[in-house]
Parts: C-alpha cells; sequence; structure tokens
C-alpha cells in the first residue's frame, strides 16, 4: 500500500474520530481546532512512513507543519474555549433543519474538510516519502517564503486578539498593524504558508501534483470558507464598509486616501 493511499485512509479515520466528538459535544467547531492538528498527523506520519528519502527536507517540512498547526489548534482553542458553536456551523444547523442533521454534518463539514485536508497536504507527502530531484536550493527558498506566511499569521492573530480584549475596542473594526494594510492578513499568511510549502515540493518533481495544494487552500481563503463568511458577518456596519474602501481585501497594500 503506497503512502497516498495510508495518508488518506489515516486521515478518514482521524475525521471520523472527529466526527463523534462534534455529535457528543454537539458543537462542530471542533473540526476548526482538528485542522491544524490533522496537517501534524500527516507530517509526522509521512514523515516516519515515507522511507526518509531525503533528511533535510523531510525534516524542514516536518518542523514547519509541526510548528504551525500545534500553534493554530492552540490558537482556536484558546479563542473558542467555553464558547457556544461557532456562528457558521450554528447557521448550517438552521439551514439543514431538524432531520438527519448528523448526516449532513458528516458529508458537508467532516467529509469535505478531510477531501481538501487531503489535497492541501500532498507537498507533505511528496516531501516525505521523494527523493530531491532537481534544484535543492527551492528547500531553503521555500522556508523562506514559508517564514513570511508564519510571520503575518502570527502577528495579524496576536493583533487581532489584543484589539478585542480591550473593552474600549467593543463593536469597532481593527484597523490597525497589519490590518491597516490587508482586511484579512491571517489568512494571507496561511496561504503564503503553503505556497511555500509548494516550493519546496517542487525539488521532488512533483510539482504538477503538488500545485493544487496551494491553489486550493488560496481559493477557499478568497472565495469560500474565509474571507466571504467573515465579511458577510460585517457587511452592514458603516465603520467596516469605510474600512474596506481604504484597505485592500487580500494581499497586503497601502491604504487608499478616502474622503
Amino acid at each position: 500500500m503506497n503512502i497516498y493511499l495510508q495518508t488518506a485512509i489515516l486521515l478518514f479515520i482521524y475525521f471520523v474520530i472527529l466526527f463523534i466528538l462534534g455529535q457528543v459535544m454537539r458543537n462542530n467547531s471542533i473540526v476548526d481546532v482538528g485542522w491544524g492538528l490533522g496537517f501534524t498527523l500527516v507530517a509526522i506520519y509521512t514523515f516516519f512512513a515515507g522511507g526518509f528519502n531525503h533528511r533535510f527536507a523531510s525534516i524542514a517540512v516536518t518542523v514547519l507543519v509541526l510548528l504551525w498547526g500545534f500553534r493554530l489548534a492552540y490558537h482556536i482553542i484558546k479563542r473558542n474555549w467555553m464558547k457556544p458553536e461557532d456562528f457558521r456551523y450554528v447557521a448550517m444547523r438552521e439551514k439543514w433543519g431538524s432531520k438527519a442533521q448528523w448526516l449532513h454534518a458528516f458529508f458537508k463539514v467532516y467529509m469535505i474538510q478531510m477531501v481538501f485536508m487531503y489535497v492541501v497536504a500532498l507537498p507533505i507527502i511528496a516531501l516525505n516519502s521523494s527523493e530531491i530531484k532537481f534544484a535543492g536550493f527551492l528547500v531553503p527558498v521555500g522556508i523562506i517564503i514559508w517564514g513570511t506566511g508564519y510571520f503575518f499569521e502570527v502577528v495579524g492573530d496576536r493583533q487581532l486578539r489584543k484589539f478585542k480584549g480591550d473593552p474600549a475596542n467593543k463593536g469597532k473594526i481593527m484597523d490597525e498593524g497589519l490590518w491597516k494594510y490587508s482586511r484579512h492578513p491571517n489568512y494571507f499568511g496561511e496561504a503564503v504558508m503553503w505556497w511555500g510549502i509548494f516550493v519546496m515540493s517542487i525539488s521532488t518533481g512533483y510539482f504538477y501534483l503538488t500545485f493544487i495544494s496551494p491553489a486550493l487552500i488560496t481559493f477557499l481563503l478568497v472565495f469560500v470558507s474565509g474571507v466571504p463568511l467573515l465579511e458577510k458577518k460585517y457587511k452592514d456596519n458603516p465603520e467596516f464598509i469605510e474600512y474596506s474602501r481604504r484597505t485592500s481585501k487580500f494581499i497586503p497594500w497601502f491604504p487608499k486616501k478616502t474622503g
């Protein structure tokens, strides 16, 4: 059984466990915690099962994914601790109605995220199971790109958490720090990180397969589950409307002059 099929089976088992926990807790937000941890599981498993074909690349991608995955899981746990189910999943429940909600959740939340995770994780599997075939310098270049994205995600999350933690900012829109240059610097950072891992994976020769990873995560963040859902929440907020007029939606850039 090859490493790609093994990883698919591992993720299926992992998401079934998440699904059971989510139904027992009646809180599908647990899948958000499981997102980062799922990638750490893939990285660890493929690191040991992949054959150590290129130790530096394997160690590098595994360490980077563990650093990102555990930090993201901790950030979400801290943010959601003792809070009700995230508004996105509440809206889904309302849309599904009262019949067989567990079935909707299994396929429309857990299984679809399993598929997304598997596709996004392809560069990790490639780097942990393939030899470097050419242009080994792409690995350190990818690490630098990843580091840039990690900076935007970590600093963006920290600035937003500090802003929201101040009672004086209740109901206000964050427009300071990195948020002055992008309405979603943390999401931008996450996308950049996966482009960095893709650049690393080019050196395996499987770039035609792994390119779909950063392309998919960028598409999801910009057009599906990231930016659109949050912006819809604030679409009637006058302060946010003004903020959106002067601030880049995704890629950081200098604010526009308005008024």
